[in-house]
């Protein structure tokens, strides 16, 4: 059994998460989901904001936004909340100066989310 004081020790939102998810098993299939699709997101954030792609820049970071939610990921919830609406806004100048919070934030959990997977 995987221990979940790993997460509830660095904020993660466990009781929400299983909320939402039902059970363990089936949170530990969705974060392993979550760390695989942040392989393609990260890099692609990046691309987004450098060519100005506001829109498939706020397609990423919706999702990344939701999927934090189902994990209990709150700080980055909110993180990735600001950025949505700020892309959507088209507002690029706010996009690239909270950038860098978003990145570390996600860094954080996947690193997080290693620790505790295994």
């Amino acid at each position: 059994m995987k221990d979940v004081s790993i997460l509830t020790d660095n904020g993660v939102d466990l009781e929400k998460a299983l909320e939402y998810l039902g059970d363990l098993s089936f949170y530990d299939e969705t974060l392993e989901t979550f760390l695989e699709e942040n392989k393609e997101r990260v890099p692609n954030l990046d691309k987004y904001l450098k060519d100005q792609n506001m829109e498939d820049y706020a397609i990423l970071v919706h999702a990344i936004k939701s999927d934090s939610k189902y994990l209990g990921f709150m700080s980055l919830f909110d993180i990735a909340y600001a950025h949505e609406m700020a892309s959507k806004a088209n507002n690029i100048d706010e996009v690239k100066k909270e950038y860098s919070k978003l990145i570390k934030e996600i860094d954080k959990y996947t690193e997080l989310a290693k620790k505790y997977l295994g």
